[in-house]
């Protein structure tokens, strides 16, 4: 698979952003400079060349077309620090990241050039560079590396805060050399959350992150009470919401309140969160009650799980027979796979960033198609056969993290299904066990009263629960549990 830079195979750009504005020639891109600009590239002066590129590359974005500007910038960096105009080049795709959004193309193709060739760039092109540099080393596994990377980018950077928190991220991982700092990474993570600077880039998803990273650190540490005291910091509504009721009710069951997992659990199963592929609640929710030997309300719990998830497996081993075009046509259409995988599946940041570029990609050849037909250019042709190879290469990369996606479901769904059928198996064991010893668990249970939940303070109120999720209900439900076990 290749990306078509000037002849020079390269990845490709998966992420495109709405830049917002007017487009000056109306959704056609201007035939006369670029077929100008165009033909200036193709000299045998290498300055003149160069700088024609360039140019080209500065008119491509003015004209809306940053998917074919990837191509001339990419053939200038590709060509390495001796090509006039490299710097330039590197530059501008620093910036070109930036609005696109590209988590691919641009941050591979700058951790393939040693730090000495981006180390004199302006203070902020140096920053987005370590950081997209650091990206790409956490993924390969480069732990030690992109830590060292991440000293490079200073508080005045527009990526400082994402910066702190892949810091967070990289210090609580155990493969970390030396072993996790979980001091370093609260430190990091509580960095985040003190910062108020407004041109900070996707500060609120930072932040929002960070939070669950202080909940999870917490929580591998054994401190389960600051752990739901971070996640029910969370905003409402927030994206990864859903993520952090599921991982509260952890916490909480973890922490001695079986009620209160289990009133996240119910927040979870809300109409809702309707099409929210959460497995993992069902069999916890089970988990929950059978250690308080309420056998009959685990097995109610398991049987909502049999319901939903196994013939969402069946449904998906089916579609897993597809081609991987296939696929990834499914999963844009919204055709074959069931609705919580498919959601599951969209809500991947880099399929997104495959949908978004392919509608860019489409946008542009339309644009170029539009524009060969009107007058007589060279530049469409030429630039038209990469941005369709291009376009075939997202589709396989697509339907690769589709594929994969889907396999990491069936795998999930299977691995709580064996788990559920352990509990299953232990609830039966347990019942046939105090029938055998003549305990009447109903008259344990009658001998027990079930009170209101305590209320945190007196600006809250009791409400009791009668079927009906209410939006400003949702995140604050408690159980009360009854004990069905034997005294010991």
């Amino acid at each position: 698979m290749v990306f078509l830079a000037s002849g020079v195979g390269r990845p490709d750009v998966a992420k495109t952003v709405d830049r917002g504005g007017s487009d000056p020639n109306g959704g056609n891109p201007n035939p006369a400079a670029l077929d100008s600009l165009r033909s200036s590239a193709a000299s045998g002066d290498p300055r003149v060349r160069a700088e024609a590129s360039y140019r080209l590359a500065r008119e491509l974005e003015r004209e809306q077309l940053p998917a074919a500007a990837l191509i001339e910038l990419m053939g200038i960096v590709a060509g390495g620090p001796s090509q006039p105009f490299y710097s330039n080049a590197l530059e501008e795709l620093i910036a070109l990241q930036h609005k696109l959004g590209d988590e691919y193309l641009i941050p591979t193709l700058i951790s393939a050039e040693p730090m000495e060739r981006w180390a004199a760039l302006p203070a902020g092109a140096k920053a987005r560079a370590a950081y997209l540099e650091a990206k790409v080393e956490h993924r390969k596994g480069n732990l030690a590396q992109a830590r060292l990377l991440l000293d490079f980018v200073q508080p005045g950077s527009e990526v400082y805060a994402l910066s702190r928190y892949l810091l967070g991220i990289i210090e609580i991982d155990p493969r970390l050399p030396g072993g996790s700092r979980p001091d370093r990474a609260i430190e990091a993570f509580r960095k985040v959350l003190s910062i108020s600077d407004a041109s900070q880039e996707s500060l609120s998803r930072a932040q929002h992150l960070s939070i669950l990273g202080l909940a999870r650190t917490h929580y591998g540490l054994g401190e389960y009470a600051k752990s739901v005291e971070w996640y029910d910091r969370l905003p409402r509504f927030s994206p990864f919401w859903d993520q952090a009721l599921l991982e509260a009710g952890f916490a909480r069951f973890r922490n001695g309140d079986p009620g209160g997992a289990l009133g996240s659990l119910q927040s979870l199963h809300a109409p809702q969160f309707e099409g929210a592929f959460q497995p993992e609640s069902w069999v916890l929710t089970a988990t929950i009650y059978y250690f308080n030997c309420l056998y009959g309300e685990a097995k109610t719990a398991l049987g909502s799980f049999a319901e939903v998830y196994p013939p969402m497996a069946d449904a998906l081993e089916g579609a897993l027979t597809a081609s991987q075009d296939e696929l990834f046509d499914a999963v844009a259409r919204g055709e074959r796979i069931p609705k919580p995988l498919l959601l599951w599946v969209r809500a991947n940041e880099r399929v997104q960033g495959i949908f978004r570029m392919l509608a860019e990609i489409d946008r542009e050849i339309g644009a170029l198609e539009r524009a060969s037909r009107s007058s007589d250019n060279t530049f469409a042709p030429e630039l038209l056969p990469a941005l369709q190879q291009n376009r075939d290469t997202l589709r396989q990369v697509g339907g690769r993290l589709v594929r994969n996606r889907l396999e990491e479901a069936a795998r999930n769904i299977k691995g709580f299904a064996d788990q559920a059928g352990i509990i299953r198996f232990e609830t039966s064991k347990a019942e046939k066990e105090l029938a055998e010893a003549g305990i009447d668990q109903e008259k344990i249970l009658r001998a027990q009263g079930l009170h209101r939940p305590a209320l945190p303070s007196d600006a809250w109120q009791y409400w009791k629960f009668e079927g009906e999720f209410w939006l400003d209900e949702i995140g604050y439900y408690q159980y009360t549990l009854k004990r069905g076990c034997p005294v010991r």
